[in-house]
């Protein structure tokens, strides 16, 4: 019920923004085109409730032009094109509502799926607004059972089609990294928690690669160089916001970076093992040689 919500939020949200204004009946009769509908219209009372929760979850204002027929918009609507969540139901969303608009084509475009993503997200979203504690019920990978605790949600980001959450542990008083996809149930408390004024979601990811932050491992600067057209890839999607070329070949490119090189980082080199090349740090250099040969010790038994 909780995706069936989310995805009513981002429709309503994307049909508007692209319409520019429009009226409740266009909404409508656009609605009905989609699975989501079950062929019923939006009762008046339901699409107020979505518009105060969209305002309410994304501070996304939808205003209402009572002066040249009652037209629906998007009051902010500049201020989506620069960046964050705003944008982020944009891209991710708006291709897929205009599948669900066109049934015979949703067999010829292929998505990528991000597992229990949604199934959680707008209770997590909705505790991180109200700043109620959540009682999580996890699967831990290195655990055989499931463990049942209490999280205090900071923030989420997505990462290589996966989900995860930024909490403070009561029980460890710190923040803890959660994967949404191991989460096996979820339930909103009455318990507050105050969350932090000094807390910048961005300024915590600003030096690492992924999600991993490990503060044992110090920001340094970050050689890589790169072959096979490889390069060409990374000019398009940085690895990093501190990517920048410093040296340019007749078949390689050199970039570096500032960065805390976690595992995660150290994953996404080795996955690119025959086109990059790790030039500095020396440490580094040689975790990642150790790393191979240790990959390559497994084919040779």
């Amino acid at each position: 019920m909780a995706k069936d919500l989310f995805n009513r939020y981002i429709w309503l949200v994307d049909t508007i923004y692209r319409s520019g204004k429009i009226s409740f009946k266009e909404i409508n009769k656009r609605w009905l085109r989609t699975e989501m509908s079950g062929g019923e219209e939006i009762p008046h009372r339901t699409f107020h409730h979505h518009k105060n929760a969209i305002e309410d979850l994304f501070d996304i204002n939808i205003g209402c032009d009572k002066k040249n027929g009652n037209k629906y918009y998007i009051e902010n609507a500049d201020d989506m094109k620069q960046g964050g969540v705003r944008t982020w139901l944009l891209n991710t969303f708006a291709v897929n509502n205009l599948i669900n608009e066109s049934h015979h084509l949703k067999r010829r475009i292929l998505f990528e799926e991000i597992p229990s993503g949604q199934v959680y997200l707008t209770s997590i979203i909705e505790a991180m607004r109200d700043k109620r504690t959540l009682e999580i019920t996890y699967q831990s990978y290195w655990r055989k059972q499931p463990n049942i605790f209490e999280a205090e949600p900071y923030c989420l980001k997505v990462f290589h089609q996966r989900w995860y959450m930024v909490a403070r542990s009561p029980y460890y008083n710190s923040l803890r990294i959660y994967a949404l996809d191991r989460i096996r149930n979820l339930y909103t408390t009455d318990i507050p928690f105050n969350y932090p004024s000094d807390f910048d979601p961005q300024a915590y990811f600003h030096d690492i690669f992924g999600v991993i932050t490990n503060e044992n491992i110090r920001v340094e600067t970050v050689r890589l160089k790169v072959r096979n057209n490889q390069q060409q890839y990374l000019r398009s999607l940085p690895l990093h916001h501190s990517q920048h070329e410093v040296e340019t070949g007749e078949d390689y490119a050199i970039f570096e970076y500032r960065i805390r090189p976690t595992y995660d980082f150290q994953q996404e080199i080795l996955s690119h093992c025959s086109d990059i090349e790790v030039l500095s740090p020396e440490w580094l250099r040689k975790e990642i040689i150790g790393k191979l040969k240790q990959a390559l010790k497994q084919y040779e038994q």
